[in-house]
C-alpha cells in the first residue's frame, strides 16, 4: 500500500468534493464500487452525487478543514473541522475511508459531534 498516495487521494477528495462541491473531479477519486456507511447517504457514486447536490443547495459555503490525517494499510482516517455556515462553531468529524489497490476510495464511515458553545474542559476538540 502506498500510504502517502492514499492520504493525498483523501485530501484531494475533500477539496474537490466537499469544499468545491465539484462532483466531476471528486468522482475520479472513487472506485468502481462505493460503499457508504453514513445512513443519510445512499451507496454508490449516485449517492455521492446526490449528497453533493444537497450540499450545494443547502450549504454552499460549507468548508471542511482536515486537522489530522492518518493512513494504515488501505484505510485513511481524517480528523476534520466541518463548518456548514460561516460563523458557526461547526462539527468535529472523524472520517474513515478504505481505498482499493489502485488508490481509489471504495468505502466510507463517519462519526460527527457538534462543537458546543461551552466545554467542561479547555482541551478543545482539535
Amino acid at each position: 500500500m502506498d500510504l502517502e498516495r492514499n492520504k493525498q487521494t483523501v485530501l484531494a477528495f475533500y477539496e474537490a468534493g466537499l469544499n468545491q462541491k465539484d462532483f466531476e473531479t471528486a468522482s475520479k477519486l472513487i472506485g468502481d464500487r462505493y460503499v457508504q456507511h453514513n445512513p443519510k447517504i445512499a451507496d454508490g457514486i449516485e449517492g455521492f452525487e446526490a449528497f453533493l447536490r444537497q450540499l450545494r443547495e443547502d450549504f454552499p459555503a460549507l468548508r471542511a478543514e482536515i486537522k489530522r490525517i492518518f493512513a494504515d494499510g488501505d484505510f485513511v482516517i481524517a480528523h476534520v473541522h466541518g463548518v456548514r455556515v460561516p460563523g458557526q462553531l461547526g462539527t468535529a468529524i472523524v472520517d474513515i475511508f478504505r481505498l482499493d489497490q489502485n488508490g481509489k476510495i471504495v468505502e466510507h464511515w463517519d462519526v460527527m459531534q457538534p462543537i458546543p458553545e461551552v466545554a467542561e474542559n479547555q482541551n478543545g476538540m482539535f
